[in-house]
């Protein structure tokens, strides 16, 4: 009975048949469920992964997304000019946002578009803008003085072919007619600065005949902007063919400052103390009295250099040289006059051995009395070598005597005192 009892189950009861059709939907449940959780955690991946693409796109380095409008719907502005666009729709991508950086003037970038590939798979140089080219160009030749056919150098036009094929060169006159825009644009820019400063302007201005006997006359400016800065501007440089008279610079200079628009502003006018200057200065004066443009009647308007008045006063001084002066300076002309003379100089300097031969040999400019104490001062730490100079060259017949020496070393004394 026992025996029977153990081995023989009871018989499963309708509640427990319940229970357990109960649990098996319950799992099924479970599993739809986890289905379905599957499914959308799917569907958010895909479309976190979608919006990770789309904002790695290049347009977002120029536009800023400021969240959700009222309709719903996201936005992002431009970097430039703060027009806002829908975005994050299925129905809006960002081709709408690259159209709006092609037009949209206010945004700095470069196109990466200009960045072509050739057929080796090398990048090649942008897009180049041939009206920026020749304005950079122009602004070369402005500052370093270069010839106008200075574009038209075949080796220039190799190099900047072989650096853009597509960049073009300009002829000699188109570059003149860049030069003259950029000097009547700076031109009209000073006139207008003219036009604003209360004050009044000094002028300077100066004659001289070049090495081709051509003379040439410039005029100078300065006056005091708006921010009380010194200001110094050359006006006017240019050739003037003779006569050289005082009624002609007068003339000349008056037509500079009605070019300028400046002949009722004048305060000063520094000449040097030649008579054609005195002359210069009564004409222009009359004519600009006749407007009633001077401050004083003109009573401070010729101002003296001050440096020529000098030089005047260190010429006459150097006239106790005698003829020591023009004996050093023919001495120093004739060592340079050619290589083999120069060749005879250092061969002196290396037979006499303690010459220290770092200094050079300079010619004076005797409308500037520095450069002939600069020029004397050269000649006496080479006295020696000029003393045996004739003794190796029998051509050199410019020896100064001990007695001329001494003279030269004590009028260098004085200037350097100056």
């Amino acid at each position: 009975m026992d025996e029977h009892e153990s081995n023989t189950s009871p018989p499963p009861s309708k509640d427990h048949e319940t229970q357990n059709v109960c649990n098996n939907e319950f799992e099924n449940v479970d599993a739809v469920e986890e289905d379905m959780d599957d499914s959308v955690k799917l569907r958010e991946s895909s479309c976190s992964k979608k919006s990770e693409k789309s904002r790695t796109s290049y347009v977002w380095k120029y536009f800023t997304r400021v969240g959700v409008g009222d309709d719903g719907k996201e936005r992002a502005k431009c970097n430039g000019c703060n027009k806002k666009y829908v975005i994050g729709s299925k129905n809006y991508g960002t081709s709408h946002l690259k159209r709006h950086m092609e037009k949209c003037s206010k945004l700095k970038f470069e196109d990466v578009r200009q960045m072509i590939v050739d057929g080796q798979g090398k990048l090649k140089a942008r897009r180049i803008d041939p009206m920026v080219s020749r304005e950079l160009c122009a602004n070369l030749i402005i500052q370093h003085g270069l010839p106008f056919n200075f574009v038209e150098y075949e080796a220039l036009r190799i190099w900047i072919s072989y650096i853009n094929p597509d960049a073009c060169s300009v002829s000699r006159n188109i570059i003149k007619s860049d030069v003259m825009k950029i000097h009547m644009k700076e031109k009209n820019m000073l006139k207008e600065e003219f036009r604003k400063i209360r004050n009044r302007i000094c002028l300077t201005s100066d004659l001289w005949t070049s090495i081709t006997g051509e003379g040439y006359i410039v005029l100078t400016a300065y006056y005091v902007n708006t921010n009380w800065k010194l200001c110094s501007k050359i006006l006017n440089f240019c050739h003037f063919p003779p006569p050289h008279t005082g009624f002609e610079l007068s003339k000349k200079i008056n037509g500079f400052l009605h070019d300028w628009g400046i002949e009722k502003r004048i305060f000063s006018l520094t000449l040097d103390n030649a008579s054609t200057n005195d002359v210069l200065i009564r004409t222009l004066k009359s004519e600009l009295l006749l407007q009633n443009s001077l401050v004083c009647d003109g009573e401070f308007m010729h101002i003296r250099c001050c440096a020529h008045i000098l030089n005047l006063i260190v010429q006459e001084g150097l006239k106790a040289l005698g003829d020591s002066l023009d004996h050093i300076r023919e001495s120093i002309k004739y060592v340079k006059g050619s290589e083999s003379r120069m060749m005879k100089f250092k061969q002196c300097i290396e037979k006499l051995g303690d010459i220290d031969a770092k200094t050079a040999l300079c010619i004076d400019v005797p409308t500037r009395w520095n450069s002939t104490f600069f020029m004397l001062e050269s000649a006496l730490k080479y006295k020696r070598v000029f003393g045996s100079l004739h003794l190796v060259d029998e051509n050199y017949k410019y020896c100064l005597c001990d007695e001329k020496w001494k003279r030269v070393k004590k009028i260098c004394f004085l200037s350097a005192l100056l």
